[in-house]
């Protein structure tokens, strides 16, 4: 299971619309050519938004589709438990739903140098940075990814979809997902309202990772509430085979940064990466075949490999345990929960990563050790 966000410049793209002040500023702060780039995410979203039908009146419908129907009530009922049992923003969120013509909302871009598992990232004004850059049009996409291959670096896109506007916007619930395993669909949901809950500018792993995290415990919680035992199980197997899967990934992480860092020629480093991929690829096969389970990582294992492939799992799976590790010192109190990680949100970036490594670690002895 794996869903992905994305701010999008939303926040600039707001008070570009509302003051013409900002339309002139902007360019003197990010250069013309990212200008394009905004306004081509306006675009995009707003005419995902232009979809939107109240979820109300499309229930009330009798003429709505009878799944349709079932899904758009189980999203009612996952919404108030989130507000109810997560303390997750009670927003206009998620309570419109947009047909859209494809199975995604956008596409997502990672890139890396060749010699790097940094990924590269993109600064907006008012919006902070991310470590990845989304497209609602292939063709815009295509001519940035042929840009940074010039470069020299290394590409990994994926299909989004969902995304959050952190609030900024009403965000939709999309055909892109609605018809979703029940576990999978409350997942995305928490997930996505976490970052309306809390965002940290310039540093996606911090925010990915936390809204993973309440994605993980919340479905835990959410099917317990509902007493779907069976999904429970398979989504209780599915968090120890992924688990698995992502040490894996950081250990090759670990293993192509040390390379990296190396003083052995370019041609020397591009076989031992290869290699250390090939081996990534058959320990993969052993953790599948231990956990006698399969799902995405299979089709992504068999693919090419690369560092942007490799660090965006990173970035959404890193600090999870981190995260797990205070909403249980909390006695799964969600309230409790969220005020303590805006208390570390506000340290300096070295503080906040000591912090969340302390707990990944198990060296936090009381609750508030980090911040004293």
């Amino acid at each position: 299971m794996r869903e992905y966000c994305l701010l999008l410049c939303l926040k600039t793209l707001n008070l570009l619309m509302r003051s013409v002040l900002i339309i002139i500023l902007i360019p003197l702060l990010s250069g013309c050519a990212d200008i394009t780039y905004y306004w081509h995410s306006a675009k995009g979203h707003l005419a995902i938004m232009h979809k939107r039908e109240p979820i109300d009146d499309l229930i009330d419908d009798p003429e709505l589709d009878k799944k349709l129907k079932q899904r758009l009530e189980l999203i009612r009922e996952i919404r108030q438990f989130s507000i109810d049992q997560l303390a997750l923003t009670d927003s206009g969120s998620y309570t419109d739903f947009a047909q859209l013509d494809r199975p995604y909302a956008l596409q997502n871009l990672f890139a890396t140098p060749e010699f790097s598992t940094k990924l590269l990232s993109w600064c907006y004004p008012v919006a902070g940075c991310t470590t990845y850059r989304g497209y609602y049009e292939q063709q815009r996409l295509n001519k940035f990814v042929k840009q940074l291959e010039i470069e020299g670096n290394e590409i990994y896109i994926v299909r989004v979809p969902a995304y959050s506007t952190l609030g900024w916007f009403d965000d939709p619930v999309l055909s892109s997902f609605i018809h979703w395993p029940e576990f999978r669909l409350a997942g995305l949901l928490f997930h996505e309202l976490t970052h309306q809950r809390i965002y940290i500018d310039d540093d996606s792993k911090f925010n990915e990772s936390l809204a993973s995290a309440v994605q993980q415990v919340g479905t835990q919680l959410w099917l317990n509430h509902r007493q779907q035992i069976d999904q429970l199980d398979q989504f209780n197997r599915s968090l120890s085979y992924r688990g698995d899967v992502v040490l894996l990934i950081e250990s090759a992480r670990n293993q192509l940064a040390e390379l990296y860092h190396s003083e052995l020629d370019d041609e020397d480093k591009r076989r031992q990466k290869q290699a250390i991929f090939q081996t990534s690829r058959q320990r993969y096969e052993d953790i599948s075949t231990a956990h006698n389970y399969r799902d995405g990582f299979a089709k992504w294992f068999a693919s090419e490999l690369n560092n942007a492939k490799l660090a965006s799992v990173s970035t959404y799976h890193a600090l999870i345990p981190s995260f797990v590790a205070m909403i249980n010192a909390h006695d799964n109190d969600f309230e409790a929960f969220f005020d303590y990680v805006e208390k570390i949100g506000v340290l300096d970036k070295e503080q906040r990563d000591l912090c969340l490594l302390a707990w990944q670690v198990g060296n936090i002895l009381q609750d508030g050790q980090c911040l004293s």
